[in-house]
């Protein structure tokens, strides 16, 4: 089927927003700032056919999925989710590589928003690191746990919490850390806010209305630059 007749197909119901491969082409784009004009203009196809990849459960051929993941910097298996079950950071390292500190503004413009960072807690059987979803509200980093999770642990706790980005296809990528006192946010009309203002509840599921707030006391972050590429 030609790509015309495929964006043609518009009589079909998107199912879930698209599949697998259209989410990851989606995120992927957004996390370079591409619009859909941009990638089907480096992908040498039509913007179109990239809405219809990214809302609809599509199976491009091998050419087109060769040209997108060329166009946004990654690989065919990264789209296909062939590496989901391997840990971030497979590729080799960059032959000339620095390894750069962040200013604040760097590291707050970095954290800002919303995604998945990880928390360092305190239990009986040892200290653990776990991911949380978290936002960040009034420059401060915001989950939402369990009362009996391993996250709420942190409460009341000198905390680290980091959060990074690898970029496989150019072996570069960032990290920053945050650290500061967690505290539970227990007035009824700040809970309502931080309810309102998340992204997404926690991708675990299930009954986790307890808000940990942490207040940021030290910033610090590192970036992996290839040697050549633009600041």
């Amino acid at each position: 089927m030609s790509e015309t007749s495929r964006t043609a197909q518009t009589g079909s119901r998107p199912i879930g927003g698209g599949g697998d491969l259209g989410r990851r082409v989606a995120l992927r784009r957004q996390e370079l700032g591409l619009s859909r004009a941009d990638l089907a203009a480096r992908a040498g196809t039509s913007p179109g056919y990239v809405r219809y990849v990214e809302e609809y459960p599509a199976d491009p051929g091998a050419g087109v999925l060769l040209r997108l993941a060329s166009a946004l910097e990654t690989s065919t298996a990264e789209l296909r989710g062939g590496t989901a079950m391997s840990p971030p950071g497979l590729g080799r390292a960059a032959h000339h590589a620095d390894l750069l500190e962040l200013s604040p503004w760097e590291c707050r413009e970095r954290l800002a928003t919303h995604g998945v960072g990880r928390v360092s807690v305190s239990t009986a059987p040892g200290p653990a690191i776990v991911p949380v979803n978290y936002s960040v509200v009034d420059d401060a980093v915001v989950f939402r746990t369990a009362p009996d999770a391993t996250p709420a642990a942190a409460a009341g706790a000198e905390v680290a919490f980091e959060v990074d980005h690898i970029d496989e296809a150019l072996s570069e990528g960032w990290s920053v850390l945050v650290v500061g006192r967690a505290r539970r946010v227990t007035d009824p009309a700040a809970v309502r806010r931080l309810d309102d203002a998340a992204y997404t509840p926690p991708w675990p599921g299930g009954g986790r209305d307890l808000w940990l707030r942490i207040e940021p006391e030290r910033i610090t972050g590192r970036r992996i630059r290839v040697r050549g590429e633009p600041d």
